[in-house]
C-alpha cells in the first residue's frame, strides 16, 4: 500500500492521509472516516491499524525476554502468544538480555501507542529501572513476583519448591546435596537458595554446598559438576535451579563414571521436554510454564481494559516429578 493510493480511494490529499495515520484530531471526522474505508479497500492490516487510529489502541503487546534461547522462556511465550491471539492481540517479542539500552528502546513503543502493555520476563534487580522507564502504562511481570514494584506478577512459590525437592533427595537417603545455581539477580535464584537451605537445617544436615554459575545453560551446569568434584567430599545428590543446568552436569557425571542415581542422584527444576530424554530422565520440579504465559495476558488485558484496577499478584501450583535420576 502507498499514500498515493489510499489518497486517491479517499478523494483526498496525501497530507491528510498522513494527518489521519498520525492520529492528528484536525481531520474531520467524515474525512477521517472515507481515509480508513480506503486503507481497508488496500487490504493493508485493516483489523490492526483502522482499529487503532478508532480506539487509540494497537492490539499489541510488548514482550520483554532476558534469554529466548532458555527453554523456558520460550515455553512461556509459546502461552503468551496463544493467549494474546485469542483476544485478537499479537506480541512484538524482544530478546532483552536483560541489557537496560535495548530495554529503553522497545519500552518506547508504549508512549508511542505502538503497544498497549508490556509483559517482562526480567530479573528482580532491574525492576526499578524498569519502573522508571514503563511508568503508568499496563504491566506485567512474569516469572518474579515482588509486591514492592508497581506491576502484576505471576510466579510460584519458589523456595517450597526447592524445599520439596531437598526433601525429595532427603527421603532417598542423600546426605550430601550440592545445589547449583545460577545469577543471583533473579528472585527465584534467592528463593529456590533460601529454600535449600532452609530444608538443610530442618533435616539437621551439615553438608552444605552452592556453586554458582554466570549463564544458564547446559554448559554453565556441566561446568559447575565439574568443580563439585574436585571437592575432597562429594556430594551423593546434586540439585539443580533448572533442567538444562542438571542435564550438563548429568553429563559430567557420565564421562567421570559415575552413576546416576546410585552414585549420585540430581533432580532439576522447570519441567521442560528435555527432562524426559535424559539418562536417565531427569526428575524435576515442574512449572506451569504455558499457564504463566496465559495469566500473564489475562491480567494485563485486564489492566489494559481498567487501567485503575488494583495490581494482581498469582502464585501458580507446582509439582515434583519423579523419574529415574532421583
Amino acid at each position: 500500500m502507498s499514500i498515493d493510493k489510499v489518497a486517491k480511494i479517499a478523494g483526498v490529499s496525501k497530507a491528510t492521509v498522513s494527518r489521519v495515520l498520525n492520529n492528528q484530531h484536525i481531520v474531520k471526522p467524515a474525512t477521517r472516516e472515507k481515509v480508513l474505508t480506503a486503507i481497508q479497500q488496500c487490504n493493508y492490516q485493516p483489523n490492526l491499524l483502522a482499529r487503532q487510529l478508532r480506539t487509540s489502541r494497537s492490539r499489541m503487546l510488548l514482550v520483554l525476554v532476558s534469554n529466548i534461547t532458555n527453554p523456558f522462556c520460550s515455553l512461556v511465550v509459546r502461552g503468551i502468544e496463544e493467549e494474546s491471539e485469542r483476544h485478537g492481540y499479537h506480541i512484538l517479542l524482544c530478546n532483552s538480555e536483560s541489557n537496560p539500552t535495548r530495554e529503553s528502546a522497545y519500552l518506547s513503543l508504549l508512549s508511542g501507542k505502538v503497544v498497549d502493555g508490556v509483559i517482562t520476563m526480567d530479573a528482580i534487580s532491574c525492576l526499578p529501572g524498569l519502573t522508571d522507564m514503563i511508568g503508568d502504562f499496563p504491566w506485567v511481570q512474569c516469572g518474579e513476583g515482588d509486591t514492592d514494584f508497581r506491576a502484576s506478577s505471576v510466579t510460584i512459590d519458589n523456595a517450597q519448591a526447592a524445599i520439596a525437592g531437598v526433601y525429595h533427595l532427603a527421603a532417598k537417603g542423600r546426605q550430601r546435596i550440592a545445589l547449583i545455581n545460577s545469577d543471583m539477580r533473579y528472585l527465584y535464584s534467592q528463593q529456590r537458595e533460601q529454600g535449600y537451605r532452609k530444608a538443610l537445617t530442618e533435616l539437621g544436615h551439615n553438608y552444605c554446598r552452592v556453586e554458582y554459575i554466570e549463564e544458564l545453560d547446559y554448559t554453565g551446569g556441566a561446568k559447575a559438576m565439574q568443580k563439585i568434584l574436585q571437592d575432597d567430599q562429594r556430594p551423593d545428590a546434586i540439585f539443580a535451579i533448572s533442567d538444562v543446568i542438571a542435564g550438563g552436569a548429568m553429563s559430567v557425571l557420565h564421562q567421570q563414571g559415575l552413576r546416576i542415581p546410585d552414585d549420585i542422584a540430581v533432580i532439576g527444576f522447570d519441567g521442560i521436554p528435555f527432562g524426559g530424554v535424559t539418562v536417565p530422565p531427569l526428575t524435576t520440579i515442574i512449572q506451569p510454564m504455558h499457564q504463566f504465559g496465559v495469566r500473564s495476558v489475562q491480567l494485563l488485558l485486564r489492566k489494559i481494559k481498567d487501567p485503575q484496577l488494583d495490581d494482581c499478584h498469582e502464585v501458580l501450583e507446582w509439582k515434583l516429578l519423579e523419574r529415574g535420576s532421583a
